[in-house]
């Protein structure tokens, strides 16, 4: 754990200094695109110096560095607000989006996985099947923009585009985030699906669920108390 805990932290820092990098080594900077382009050198020169970017890329980075260690994300140079702010808004979203998926998605995956492995090989087998490689072949924001354009556009029961504020009731968040959370739904019920249907038919053709059916025990009792 140690050694992939440390490892991580490598590339991380790797990450971070070939995007550093990438970014010095980009024409312009956020001054131009702040003040735009009908502003006098001067005047681009002074906001430099205020936002500190006119210092060498590796002492900006050391201290970028430095306040990342500390916790000290440091403030955003388009709207001076804390980054550490910025960031946790959108992370509660996306972790309150991944939950709200996640609940749908692995109770719904255990269920038509294990329900494909009993029907193996049948009409319901082969559907569900279809389905997962469907859902497997297109990409997540293809899928999404179908959703939108079933659903948003042409439906007009959920809206296109909506903003999760943090102090939105949860009955809100959970109807403005559906369409996302459904998408992210059909790609992980198609991966999981799939990993429940073969493990739960390797565990059905084991000695001990042969031995079990053997002893006469009915067949439901040899799924949820055995082979689950």
């Amino acid at each position: 754990v140690a050694q992939r805990f440390a490892l991580g932290l490598l590339t991380l820092f790797i990450v971070s200094l070939v995007i550093a990098s990438i970014v010095e080594l980009l024409p312009g900077d956020i001054t131009q695109a702040i003040l735009g382009q009908t502003a006098t050198p001067e005047t681009v020169e002074a906001f430099r110096r205020e936002l500190g970017i006119d210092r060498p890329v590796h002492e900006r980075y050391i201290e970028w560095l430095r306040g990342m260690v500390t916790g000290d994300m440091g403030k955003s140079l388009a709207n001076k607000r804390e980054i550490s702010e910025l960031v946790g808004t959108r992370l509660s979203n996306t972790l309150f989006l991944g939950g709200f998926a996640a609940a749908i998605a692995v109770p719904l995956s255990l269920i038509l996985g294990l329900l494909a492995a009993l029907y193996r090989n049948s009409i319901f087998d082969r559907g569900i099947n279809l389905f997962t490689l469907t859902s497997i072949s297109f990409p997540e924001f293809f899928v999404a923009y179908i959703l939108i354009l079933l659903f948003a556009v042409k439906a007009g029961w959920f809206p296109g585009i909506s903003n999760v504020s943090t102090d939105l009731p949860l009955g809100d968040k959970l109807f403005r985030t559906l369409l996302p959370a459904a998408t992210l739904t059909l790609v992980v019920v198609a991966h999981m699906m799939r990993m429940t249907r073969a493990a739960i038919i390797n565990l059905l053709s084991s000695d001990y669920i042969e031995m079990a059916h053997l002893k006469g025990i009915r067949p439901m009792r040899v799924i949820f108390y055995h082979a689950l």
